[in-house]
C-alpha cells in the first residue's frame, strides 16, 4: 500500500484556475428596472416552477423584489400553478395505485372527509306552531 502524503505547503495552497476564457453572450428577455436589467422569461418560469420565493428570484437577478413581481406576476403565477398541478397529478396516480395513506389524506383534503363524521341532519324535532293568527 502506498499512501500519498501532502506537504503542508500543498494543503494550504488554494486551487487557482490557470486557463480562463472570456466571451460575450446575448441575453433575450424583459428589460426591467432603472438599471435596465435583462431578465429571461424562461429562467423566471423555471425558478417559479421550483417554487423559489419572489425574494430568491429577485436576488438571483439582482433586481428589487417589487420590480420583479410587477413585471413577472403572470409568469410567476403560471409556473407555480403548473408545479401544483403536476404534484397533484402525481399524488392522485399514487393514491389510485393503492397508497392507503395518500388515499386517506386526499380524501380528507379534497373530498372533505373526516374520521369523525359530523351528522348534518338534526335529530331534534322541528317546532310545530299550533297557534294560527287570524
Amino acid at each position: 500500500m502506498t499512501e500519498e502524503t501532502n506537504t503542508p505547503n500543498e494543503e494550504s495552497k488554494p486551487y487557482t484556475v490557470t486557463n480562463i476564457k472570456y466571451g460575450e453572450k446575448t441575453v433575450t428577455g424583459r428589460v426591467i428596472g432603472r438599471k435596465k436589467t435583462v431578465v429571461p422569461e424562461e429562467q423566471v418560469m423555471e425558478l417559479a416552477r421550483l417554487h423559489c420565493t419572489n425574494k430568491e428570484i429577485a436576488d438571483f437577478f439582482e433586481v428589487p423584489q417589487t420590480t420583479l413581481t410587477d413585471n413577472f406576476r403572470d409568469i410567476l403565477t403560471k409556473g407555480r400553478l403548473e408545479t401544483k398541478q403536476r404534484l397533484r397529478s402525481a399524488q392522485l396516480k399514487l393514491a389510485l395505485n393503492g397508497d392507503r395513506t395518500l388515499l386517506i389524506w386526499l380524501g380528507k383534503n379534497i373530498l372533505g372527509q373526516s374520521e369523525s363524521p359530523i351528522n348534518t341532519d338534526s335529530a331534534q324535532v322541528l317546532p310545530w306552531n299550533t297557534s294560527t293568527e287570524e
